[in-house]
């Protein structure tokens, strides 16, 4: 399991351009006058699922060796890999079975599901239903997909890297969430080659900081429990590849509140026009959060997925304080 190199990110760009146009990214004047400095977002929200993983979903899939789509795929999540990786084999003609947990956003079981794949919901959290989903892999012979530990997936998400860089080349810093770490990884490599004074930043949610300690402490850990809104970033492991990435190349990790997202939600919403999940917003609450460190300086900020229900939306309205 080596790490995906520029050299893979490349040729994933070439695959995915084929299936996928490129995401805008925007530079809102109103954010600039609210927070003191340019902020670049890239609007991975505007997927067609919603969501930056598709881009991992495509390079990955398309790359199976013809055994490994007449087996069929099996992964776990709690929605936007579901659906990057049920997208992608709806391209390529392939069998994915999807382990979601009970409780889960039910827009995106629902999405999973028109998609074609066939969903099972069992577990708690995602870490019970990728046991589950690894067990069944297991039993049936079919192409385990890890969320994170998959180079093809990280090399896949560092697309959008490569058009951030693109349409702003001298970034300052970047802010981008962090839950199994491929999207953070694949920034990470395509911005420390390219631009290697380019701080790259996760951001994690602070009901669940897994990575966050582990990056910290230098070492891989697990939580027993812990709970967030932000679906996107609930995973209470560290994995392998990612870790091993994260330590190498990125610059800091910090955290970010459930209230702190859901005020990044609102204000994304009124000055910038976006839709953003929990997750979506979490890199934009950092740079909230950091606003005075990072005036004058030119910003960055992964603006992830937009696949949020209608009443979580209604309650980061109604919880929104004024900062």
């Amino acid at each position: 399991m080596q790490p995906p190199t520029v050299s893979d990110v490349l040729d994933a760009r070439n695959l995915i351009r084929c299936y996928l146009p490129e995401t805008p990214t925007i530079s809102p004047p109103a954010l600039a006058d609210l927070l003191g400095f340019d902020i670049a977002l890239k609007c991975e929200n505007m997927q067609p699922i919603g969501a930056f993983k598709v881009r991992g979903g495509i390079n990955l899939v398309g790359r199976l060796s013809q055994e490994e789509r007449e087996r069929g795929v099996v992964t776990a999540s709690t929605g936007n890999h579901a659906q990057s990786i049920a997208y992608a084999a709806r391209i390529f003609g392939v069998r994915t079975i999807v382990y979601m947990p009970e409780k889960n956003n039910p827009n995106k079981v629902a999405a999973t599901r028109r998609l074609g794949a066939e969903v099972v919901e069992t577990g708690a959290d995602f870490d019970e239903c990728r046991l589950a989903a690894e067990a069944r892999a297991r039993t049936d012979n079919l192409r385990y997909i890890h969320s994170a530990n998959e180079p093809l997936l990280i090399a896949g998400v560092g697309t959008y890297a490569l058009e951030l860089l693109e349409a702003v080349p001298r970034l300052d810093v970047v802010f981008v969430p962090v839950g199994g770490g491929s999207g953070v990884c694949g920034t990470a490599l395509v911005v420390k080659a390219l631009r290697p004074e380019t701080r790259v930043i996760a951001v994690q949610a602070a009901n669940m900081p897994a990575v966050y300690r582990a990056f910290h402490e230098r070492r891989m850990l697990a939580l027993e429990g812990g709970s967030t809104f932000a679906e996107g970033l609930a995973t209470r492991v560290t994995f392998e590849l990612t870790w091993k990435m994260m330590q190498e190349l990125v610059d800091d990790v910090v955290l970010v509140s459930e209230d702190d997202m859901r005020r990044a939600m609102v204000t994304l919403m009124e000055h910038a026009h976006l839709v953003a999940e929990g997750a979506g917003a979490a890199a934009f609450a950092a740079a909230v959060n950091l606003a005075a460190e990072l005036r004058g300086k030119q910003v960055g900020a992964i603006v992830s997925g937009g696949n949020v229900t209608l009443d979580t939306l209604r309650r980061a309205v109604c919880d929104d304080q004024a900062w």
